[in-house]
């Protein structure tokens, strides 16, 4: 029988909205813990749902799995580094200004009064914007290119 405090593994998923597999997968990760099994069911404590909800945020600003393992105690209470956090908010204020950047490029070349927008200087100068990027970040080995595979 479960206390109050506790809920098997299908309450737990139904109320995070995650598939128990990745409940299962969490736990293997070490950012989640059982208290318990019943059966072959496993039994976390309700405290589970909000550890959950920080981790669905942590995911969302671009997290991975690993560093947010790290912000948890044994007990699986949050222990977070805040210079982690700060080093992350200056990585989307770079992906951000880039985005906006492409953006307006975009937006120029949508709208640019030149009939052949390779005669464009503003696109001409965002061709060799992009390919400098491009080159920078290929050779940090940062750059994802889709279809292309390491």
């Amino acid at each position: 029988m479960k206390g109050p405090q506790e809920m098997d593994i299908r309450e737990v998923s139904k109320r995070s909205g995650l598939p128990a597999s990745t409940l299962r997968y969490y736990e293997e990760k070490g950012l989640i813990k059982s208290i318990r099994r019943r059966g072959i069911t496993r039994v976390f404590p309700a405290s589970v749902v909000e550890q959950l909800s920080l981790i669905s945020l942590g995911r969302y600003a671009g997290f991975s799995l690993d560093e947010l393992g790290t912000m948890f105690t044994y007990s699986g209470k949050p222990d977070i580094d805040r210079e982690q956090l700060l080093s992350k908010a200056d990585v989307l204020d770079k992906t951000i200004h880039r985005l906006e950047a492409m953006r307006d490029g975009l937006r120029h070349v949508a709208n640019c009064p030149e009939e052949n927008q390779l005669e464009c200087p503003n696109f001409q100068n965002l061709i060799k914007k992009a390919a400098k990027l491009q080159h920078r970040e290929e050779r940090k080995g940062k750059l994802v290119i889709p279809g292309k595979r390491s």
